[in-house]
């Protein structure tokens, strides 16, 4: 399963935040950023840090995709 962080990209360009922002907002690494950037996992730790900061659940940050387009309506 694939990560999508775009939800967490429009939060950002919507409260008019830039990358850098997010560091101290959230207090995150900037390797953390660096990873949501090329939509590589992150620790549950980081995510709960950023939806504290921003007071939202996981689901407002962040997708989960299927690894296969194809079989995305299939239920497993």
């Amino acid at each position: 399963m694939q990560v999508s962080y775009k939800k967490l990209w429009k939060l950002l360009i919507d409260r008019d935040m830039k990358k850098k922002d997010l560091l101290d907002f959230a207090d995150i690494s900037w390797a953390t950023v660096t990873k949501m950037s090329k939509n590589e996992k992150v620790s549950m730790e980081m995510l709960m840090k950023v939806c504290s900061a921003f007071g939202c659940n996981v689901g407002d940050i962040l997708d989960f995709l299927p690894d296969d387009p194809a079989n995305a309506s299939e239920v497993k």
